[in-house]
Order: C-alpha cells, then sequence, then structure tokens
C-alpha cells in the first residue's frame, strides 16, 4: 500500500500542481522519492508533526489540496489539536494518511498502534474516513482525495505486501459512501475494512466454503442503505476489523441491528478494548485479541 500511494500521488501530483505532500521524519517510497529529490510539491518537516498538521491547514486554506503523510500514532495523534481545530474546524480539504495503521507495527508495541484512529476520527465533525482492503482500493481512496473531496479526510492505510483482493469479477465498482461487494456467495457475508480482509480470502482458498464478503471502505459517511441490503439478504453477518471494539465497524453496525430490524445472527471479530503488551508479529497480537482463521471459520459454521 505504501508504494502505491505514493505511486498514485506522483500521477496526480503531475495533473494537479496544487496537490501537496507533507511528511513528517519519514523516508518516502517509490515514485514519491522524485518529488523529495525535485524538492516539488513534497516538504518533510522532521519531528514535528504539529507543524505538518498546521502547514497542511495553511495550504488548504490558500487553495491546495495537502496530504498529511508518515505513521499511523504520529500522523493523527501526536497533532490531534491542530488536526481538530485548524482542519476540522474549518472545514479544508486535508487528507491525513495513516501509514501502517491498526496492529501493523506490533512488533513496536503499544505506541505505535493505532487501535482507536477510527473511533476517535468518527467523533470530530466534518471528518470523513477511508479505510482501503487493498491497494487497487487505495488508489481509488487518493483519487478521489485529489479530485473530488472537499472537506477533511482520515485516510487509513496498511504497510507493504498487501495483496490485491478486488480485481475479480465478482468486484463491484468502487464508489465513496458505498459498501462494495468484493466477493460473491451465500448464507453468510463478512464484512471487513483495511488489509485484515485478507484472512476471509486466505480462509476461502483453504476451506470449501461459500460466503460473500463486503469492502467498508468508507466508515463515515456510513452506507445504511447498503447494510440494510445486507441485512435483507443474509442470515448471519461477520464483522472483521484490525480495530477496537469501540467506536469502530463493529459498534456501526450493532447499534443499526434494531434499526433495521435484523432478525440474524451478527458476530463482530476486533481487537479488544484492552492494551495488550506483545512485542511480536501482527499476527501474534492478533491472536491475543482472539483474530484468527480459527476463529473466524468457528463463526462462519456454528449455528449461533
Amino acid at each position: 500500500m505504501r508504494n502505491k500511494f505514493s505511486l498514485a500521488i506522483y500521477k496526480n501530483i503531475k495533473k494537479n500542481n496544487k496537490i501537496f505532500v507533507i511528511a513528517a521524519d519519514i523516508s518516502p517510497e517509490g515514485e514519491m522519492a522524485k518529488l523529495q529529490k525535485t524538492q516539488k510539491n513534497f516538504i518533510n518537516v522532521g519531528v514535528a508533526e504539529q507543524l505538518m498538521a498546521g502547514c497542511a491547514a495553511g495550504l488548504a486554506a490558500s487553495g491546495f489540496r495537502p496530504f498529511i503523510y508518515t505513521i499511523a500514532t504520529f500522523a493523527f495523534y501526536r497533532p490531534f489539536e491542530m488536526i481538530r481545530d485548524d482542519i476540522c474546524y474549518q472545514n479544508l480539504p486535508v487528507t491525513i494518511v495513516s501509514m501502517g495503521a491498526g496492529t501493523v507495527y506490533a512488533n513496536l508495541g503499544g505506541t505505535h498502534t493505532a487501535i482507536e484512529d477510527i473511533s476517535i476520527a468518527r467523533s470530530l465533525p466534518n471528518m470523513k474516513i477511508l479505510s482501503p482492503c487493498d491497494p487497487l482500493e487505495l488508489e481509488e481512496c487518493i483519487n478521489y482525495c485529489c479530485n473530488k473531496n472537499n472537506s477533511p479526510m482520515y485516510l487509513r492505510i496498511g504497510k507493504s505486501g498487501e495483496k490485491i483482493f478486488t480485481n475479480s469479477n465478482d468486484t463491484e465498482k468502487w464508489k465513496f459512501g458505498k459498501i462494495r461487494k468484493i466477493k460473491k456467495g451465500k448464507g453468510v457475508c463478512i464484512i471487513a475494512h483495511g488489509p485484515i480482509v485478507k484472512i476471509a480470502f486466505d480462509l476461502f482458498k483453504k476451506k470449501n466454503l461459500d460466503f460473500s464478503i463486503y469492502s467498508c471502505h468508507t466508515l463515515k459517511p456510513f452506507d445504511e442503505l447498503g447494510l440494510q441490503k445486507i441485512f435483507n439478504k443474509y442470515k448471519k453477518v461477520i464483522v472483521l476489523e484490525d480495530h477496537s471494539s469501540i467506536g469502530g465497524l463493529s459498534e456501526i453496525i450493532r447499534l443499526r441491528v434494531n434499526k433495521f430490524n435484523f432478525e440474524g445472527i451478527l458476530k463482530c471479530m476486533n481487537l479488544k478494548d484492552k492494551f495488550i503488551h506483545c512485542f511480536s508479529s501482527q499476527k501474534d497480537l492478533w491472536k491475543k485479541h482472539g483474530i484468527s482463521e480459527n476463529r473466524l471459520l468457528s463463526l462462519i459454521l456454528s449455528k449461533r
């Protein structure tokens, strides 16, 4: 995803000189490294995340389309006051790109995992939220932010090595604000956002199961009509996300069960509301939170 972001931004800057990338002490990858070398449309403010947000707000107020870019916890948590007051309060078209969101940086511990960021971002007035599941969805998100978005945007992405899942005949067209079917099936529906969708696809390859997979790439504004259609179509819905049980997609959907009179089964597989001190791989941390292929399989097969 990191390389796809760099390439997509580079292509858009070639077409529109108003697009800027402002980084905070992070080495740009791929095509974005060319921008740093030429010092065009790229600013690295160093270890000064508050300045990064303030600078982006100033550029946006002057008619530019800036992208804040660094590791998730530093892109969103450290400059939060500036994001709230300088960007959201002014309703400026700044895209905050949180690279390595969720538990991607599990090996560095809790200080580098953004497990409650969606909950916080959802609470901010004017803020929209995107969480693409693969590099192709990310490219769609970048193009939208560069050309159509006119308000603050929180863009939650992975890091590197993410596979592509949205290039099959089952995949519906990407539209901002719309839940998207990316694998056709029956009986059970898995709704996910972000690269964690990999767990569902890996399980599908290993087991002879028939289930649908949807990507909820837009978390705010939320597609209520799309969810209502899913509730009407499927008897069991499973939410899969790399985020806390509080304030994320799981809670968004739970709060709408009664509203849409869903009489089926809803199960959620997400992170616990807990700091788990695990300095290991993302997969190991997921297991401690109760997220795994085996648990997803049991949720699919369970009658309850």
